[in-house]
């Protein structure tokens, strides 16, 4: 075989492979909903209800299964976001694969990107709300309370916000 030959087959199986590498990504993207956050073939419904109002963004932020990087700077995963809606918002969320997360959620009234906190304890401004919706009178939640185990696609959770 010559080498124009040679050169021509390399070209040919590596497109093919970008192809069949396009069509898998297009066929999990066609079978998933319009999810936030990095495509994978696992994602999440959620409901965020008690919006007061249609104002900004919901926030819904994704912890992987690692209590030390909940709720830190840096720690989480990503964030989703979607023009919030009242009195409830509904969006998808892709997380990595079928596992263990926690979500933690705000309604950014004034889609300014950052929860709005106040005073030197940093209470929020801003309507909040965790997986599982643990009591959250006195502190934050503990990271055993708002875990959720995602162990397949399209599964729904219920997330109510509470404002300050």
């Amino acid at each position: 075989m010559n080498k124009p030959r040679r050169w021509h087959a390399t070209a040919t199986a590596f497109a093919a492979a970008i192809a069949a590498l396009a069509g898998a990504s297009s066929v999990a993207s066609a079978n998933a909903p319009n999810c936030a956050g990095p495509v994978s073939d696992t994602w999440i419904n959620v409901t965020v209800d008690g919006v007061r109002n249609g104002n900004g963004l919901m926030a819904v932020t994704l912890y992987a299964d690692e209590p030390r990087k909940f709720l830190v700077k840096k720690g989480s995963m990503y964030v989703g976001r979607v023009d919030a809606t009242a009195p409830e918002t509904r969006m998808c969320l892709f997380v990595p694969k079928p596992g263990v997360y926690a979500l933690a959620v705000y309604h950014d009234e004034d889609a300014s990107r950052n929860l709005k906190r106040s005073g030197v304890l940093g209470l929020p401004e801003e309507g909040f709300g965790f997986s599982n919706n643990p009591p959250t009178i006195a502190s934050i939640p503990s990271f055993r309370s708002v875990r959720l185990n995602i162990s397949k696609s399209g599964l729904s959770t219920r997330i109510h916000l509470k404002y300050p």
